[in-house]
C-alpha cells in the first residue's frame, strides 16, 4: 500500500483562507448528500458562516479542529468539542468528521478519527460521544474503529435533500482502547 496523499493536523487558529477552504469541503459533502446539518443546496456564506462560529470555538479554547491537507488543499476536518457541562470534564463530542469526495475510500476518515482520538487524549479527555446516520458510510466506519454503538434514534433528521433518516449514537472510552 502507497503511502497516503495527504497530512492530518490539529490548527491552532482559523484563518479567512482556511474558513474558505473548510467551506468548500462542507459544501462538497452536502452536495454528495452527507447529513450532517445541513440542507441542500448549502451557499458558500451559509459554510463561511458556520466555519467562522467553529473559528470563535477554537479560539475560546472550546473546540479542537484537525484538518487533512492534500496536493489541491483542505480535504478533510473533524472536531473536538469540549464546552460541555461542568459534571463533564473528562469527555468531548466528536462531530463534523468530513471527508472530501476526491479522497474518500482512502483510508482518510480512519486517519482523521485516530488523530482526533490522540488530541482528545492530549487534552485530557477520557470519553467521547458522537453520531451519524444509521448504516451509513461513517457508521461502519466507526463500528471497524471499535466504537460501541448505543442504539439508534428514528427520523432523528433530514438528509440535505429530504427524508428523514436515523441515526446511531456511539462512544469511545480512550483509557482502554
Amino acid at each position: 500500500m502507497s503511502a497516503p496523499s495527504w497530512s492530518v493536523r490539529r490548527v491552532p487558529a482559523i484563518s479567512d483562507a482556511l474558513v474558505e477552504e473548510l467551506a468548500g469541503v462542507l459544501i462538497d459533502c452536502v452536495d454528495g448528500g452527507a447529513s450532517v446539518s445541513f440542507m441542500h443546496p448549502l451557499t458558500r456564506d451559509r459554510a463561511v458562516a458556520f466555519w467562522r462560529r467553529v473559528a470563535q470555538g477554537v479560539a475560546a479554547g472550546e473546540r479542537a479542529v484537525l484538518v487533512a491537507e492534500d496536493a489541491h488543499g483542505v480535504c478533510g476536518t473533524v472536531q473536538l468539542t469540549f464546552d460541555l457541562p461542568e459534571n463533564q470534564p473528562h469527555r468531548a463530542d466528536l462531530s463534523k468528521m468530513l471527508v472530501h469526495r476526491r479522497v474518500r475510500r482512502q483510508g482518510l476518515g480512519a486517519a482523521l478519527m485516530r488523530a482526533a482520538e490522540g488530541t482528545a487524549r492530549e487534552c485530557g479527555k477520557t470519553l467521547l460521544v458522537l453520531d451519524a446516520v444509521t448504516g451509513g458510510d461513517a457508521a461502519r466506519l466507526y463500528e471497524r474503529m471499535g466504537w460501541t454503538r448505543v442504539g439508534d434514534i428514528p427520523d432523528y433528521a433530514l438528509f440535505p435533500k429530504g427524508g428523514l433518516c436515523s441515526t446511531t449514537v456511539y462512544y469511545r472510552n480512550l483509557e482502554i482502547s
